[in-house]
């Protein structure tokens, strides 16, 4: 359970060199495909753990619910209330849908999220803050507190600044800047 297993594993399995462009719409040497590590076994367990000890360490670390813009933010967010569920103080893991539905309840957030929670935003990677933003927004509105942001990586792209800025302070897992020289060439 450390953050160098962390770096190694997203270096390994979910990081590449190229061209891409981001979901910001930015054009990037280095693309982060998250999902391929937070959706394995062992990405889980090391993500749930891991993020559960950073979570917690955090002076925002006494939370109620954990959850982020779906997809991205999901399997991070249950790993890590998995991984809380035999602590002290069990965390509920909740989704933001990028839309509200238009049938049943018309929800923009599922899950066991309640009015007046304390939470955690999640995001998979940050590089502008503009998903980590859309979910604070769409917690805010539902009555929630958002205590901070815990993101698997930060890109380093001001992202994290941007966020700050709102007032939300952000923990990473890992920087772009630690896996980048760990990508098999």
């Amino acid at each position: 359970m450390s953050a160098a297993a962390l770096v190694a594993m997203l270096a390994a399995r979910s990081a590449r060199t190229g061209n891409f462009t981001l979901a910001s719409g930015r054009q990037s040497s280095l693309y982060i495909d998250a999902r391929i590590t937070t959706m394995s076994p062992d990405g889980l367990v090391l993500i749930g753990q891991l993020g559960l000890s950073v979570l917690r360490q955090t002076e925002w670390g006494d939370v109620d619910a954990i959850g982020g813009l779906t997809m991205g933010a999901d399997p991070i967010a249950c790993a890590i209330a998995y991984a809380s569920a035999a602590s002290g103080r069990p965390l509920r893991a909740f989704t933001v849908r990028k839309e509200a539905k238009t049938h049943g309840t018309g929800k923009l957030i599922e899950g066991p999220f309640s009015v007046g929670d304390r939470v955690a935003v999640i995001e998979d990677t940050i590089t502008t803050g503009g998903s980590a933003r859309r979910a604070i927004e769409a917690v805010r509105a539902a009555g929630g507190v958002v205590a901070g942001v815990l993101a698997l990586v930060d890109r380093e792209e001001g992202g994290r600044e941007a966020l700050t800025e709102l007032g939300v302070p952000v923990v990473a897992l890992a920087r772009a800047s630690e896996i980048l020289p760990l990508i098999a060439r």
